[in-house]
């Protein structure tokens, strides 16, 4: 068993048999979304998302709308990038400057993930906070960064993450009814959404014991779209008590999870689960996740509608763009501090 470079290497109550419990019955929901065109079915559809957003923060959607042509397509041409020399690889590299475009060194909590990236803004150009100082309000103007090879990459990327937006909203609308609220009202968030799409590939791991391809983490997001392949790797915490689970691989399904957003927005109701990918020896595994994010201006708080004296606000507001550029400082290299996390602004109850 070869050796593994130190920074991969997670603490031993994170790596991927901690708190595992195999062979468990209890499985996220899978929702079959072609059911809301029977009008008698329609409101169950929407109270069983609802109930799968409060106990996992978790569910999957069969028959949802994204062709699985396009995602074949993206599939195989990130592949073929994937393939490239590094030296080809690298002139689409991510900086700090520029965060979008290939990666291979990303950091979960301050630990190196075994995985390469490719991450493109759903809006090109996009603006950003140009800082994390909360008294400087400059923003600045990012171009996604495409490779010459393969040739169709852009448009096989850009196709998918129409169909994927698409959903995202749709998802959305159904996610704000079960809450009791007007399907459009999250709408407003989103007028300059700040959503990007990523390509991973999980290479084969020589110790799967000591290193993941993603460490636990919350998404800092609104909703999260998954397109997982059949290897598996994906793994979410239960709510109830923290044991971990698998998320398994079904056939053209999509996975669906809560971030941060939805967890402040809905004050604790709906759940925004840690999850992790657990890696193995001999198989190279691909996801495609779409991060649903609102616009940079919006302060992220919980809603008038679901706080009250008996349910007071249990997040003081943050500017999500300003989250954003923070949580990103650790993609790059450790920290010698832990980086920003939506607990930093809970309110005491």
């Amino acid at each position: 068993m070869e050796d593994l470079d130190p920074t991969f290497i997670q603490a031993p109550e994170h790596r991927s048999e901690s708190n595992f419990i195999p062979n468990q019955p209890d499985e996220i929901p899978v929702i079959d979304l072609s059911r809301l065109d029977d009008p008698k079915d329609v409101q169950n559809v929407i109270s069983e998302i609802g109930d799968a957003c409060e106990k996992w923060g978790f569910f999957q959607v069969i028959n949802h709308g994204v062709p699985c042509d396009e995602r074949k397509r993206v599939e195989e041409t990130v592949k073929t990038f994937f393939d490239l020399p590094m030296e080809e690889k690298i002139k689409v590299k991510r900086d700090e400057v520029n965060p979008v475009g290939y990666h291979d060194g990303e950091h979960t909590k301050n630990v190196r993930d075994w995985k390469e990236v490719f991450d493109v803004y759903f809006k090109d150009p996009m603006v950003i906070p140009s800082s994390t100082d909360p008294e400087d309000e400059g923003l600045r103007v990012v171009y996604n960064k495409w490779p010459q090879f393969p040739s169709d990459f852009r448009a096989a990327c850009e196709d998918y993450a129409r169909h994927a937006e698409k959903l995202a909203f749709k998802l959305l609308e159904l996610i704000s009814l079960s809450l009791g609220l007007p399907k459009e009202r999250f709408h407003d968030y989103f007028k300059e959404q700040m959503s990007f799409f990523r390509i991973n590939r999980y290479p084969p791991c020589p110790r799967p014991d000591l290193a993941l391809g993603v460490g636990h983490h919350k998404d800092a997001d609104v909703i999260s779209l998954l397109a997982q392949d059949e290897v598996g790797g994906l793994q979410v915490s239960r709510r109830s008590d923290g044991v971990w689970f698998p998320i398994r691989p079904v056939p053209n399904a999509l996975v669906i999870n809560m971030g941060n957003c939805m967890e402040v927005w809905t004050n604790d109701k709906y759940w925004s689960a840690e999850h992790r990918v657990v890696v193995n020896t001999t198989r190279e595994r691909y996801s495609i996740p779409f991060f649903l994010m609102p616009s940079h201006d919006v302060e992220v708080k919980p809603l008038e509608e679901l706080v009250s004296p008996e349910n007071p606000p249990r997040y003081k507001g943050y500017k999500w763009g300003k989250f954003y550029v923070s949580r990103n400082r650790s993609d790059f290299r450790k920290l010698e501090i832990q980086n920003i996390q939506i607990d930093d602004f809970k309110l005491a109850t």
